[in-house]
């Protein structure tokens, strides 16, 4: 089984990812979905979370070896970051989605120096868009981008122009094409669904559900 796998399988086992092809579900967006994730529900799970956390440090070493520091997005990365920052012992800041309305008006807590290598720390990657939001508030004060990571990836087309567009490198722990042939091999959904399932991913805004 290789890495990927594994933490798909990890996913899955603690219902962190839930698939219904029959039952779509409604995202934030508005699009219709037979996926949802939600890796908040790894916290929960010690095992399963040291386990990701571990997958998560083991690719920031590797693939991004000269971070000096490391960014959570707010929410759902702030903990992510914090552990694998703690970890990697590295210095650790977090991103808010807008400037706090109180006190400093913050919306990047922590200590960072201009210059500083970081890498952004995410639960998910769909569209891209608002991972690069927070990029754009890092730019602006100064440090230096050098990548991204996150525990899944949808894989969209649209993601993959964005990250180009900003030239960042971004690395997930898994992936949707890896966890649908995983939740195929183990009965969780029927061979017959993986075309729906791959129809979606290829045009997910305009996808109703299966007629």
């Amino acid at each position: 089984m290789t890495n990927e796998q594994a933490v798909a399988e990890k996913l899955l086992q603690v219902k962190a990812i839930r698939l219904n092809v029959k039952e779509p579900f409604t995202w934030a967006s508005g699009w219709k979905s037979p996926i949802y994730c939600d890796n908040r529900k790894v916290l929960s799970f010690p095992h399963v979370r040291e386990f990701i956390k571990s997958e998560m440090c083991n690719v920031i070493f590797e693939e991004f070896p000269e971070a000096e520091l490391l960014a959570g997005v707010a929410t759902a990365g702030i903990a992510w970051g914090a552990m694998a920052a703690d970890q990697l012992k590295l210095p650790y800041i977090y991103v808010r989605p807008k400037p706090k309305e109180h006190g400093l008006g913050n919306q990047i807590e922590g200590s960072y120096e201009p210059g500083q290598k970081v890498v952004v720390i995410e639960d998910l990657i769909s569209t891209g868009k608002s991972s690069l939001q927070v990029v754009d508030v890092l730019r602006q004060a100064g440090v230096e981008v050098i990548g991204m990571v996150s525990i899944f990836n949808y894989g969209f087309d649209v993601a993959k122009q964005a990250f180009e567009k900003y030239d960042l490198g971004y690395r997930s722990l898994t992936n949707y094409p890896t966890l649908i042939q995983l939740a195929i091999e183990k009965n969780i959904v029927e061979a017959g669904e993986q075309e729906v399932l791959l129809k979606w991913s290829a045009d997910p805004a305009n996808w109703t559900g299966i007629r």
